[in-house]
């Protein structure tokens, strides 16, 4: 259960495989446009963890498969961003801010914690 400085948002994660749907708890001590962000650059963190799990198979008509928690590896996530925020029309674009989230990522994972 998330403590009282944790905030639920809901957001769509993209994978190579899949489009999930959940809710992951950003802290409330950090500015709102950094929240996400702030969660996804931690560097103890190797996993991020989600409640109210739907996963949308990519390239299937499969119904989604449903969890109550998940926890799913940041090195597989292309994108996240607030369901309210959502855009569903993949263009150019979105391919080339995955392109540039993989590569941040990548720099990431190379950089040693404190």
């Amino acid at each position: 259960m998330p403590n009282k400085d944790m905030i639920p948002v809901e957001v769509i994660i993209l994978t190579d495989t899949s489009d999930i749907k959940g809710t992951v708890y950003v802290s409330t001590k950090v500015a709102a446009n950094r929240q996400l962000t702030d969660l996804l650059n931690n560097n103890e963190r190797r996993f991020l963890a989600v409640t109210n799990v739907e996963i949308y198979p990519k390239n299937s008509n499969q119904p989604p498969k449903r969890y109550e928690f998940l926890e799913i590896r940041l090195d597989s996530i292309q994108m996240v961003h607030p369901t309210s925020q959502a855009v569903f029309k993949e263009t150019s674009k979105t391919q080339e801010d995955i392109a540039r989230f993989r590569e941040l990522r990548a720099k990431l994972n190379k950089t040693k914690p404190f």
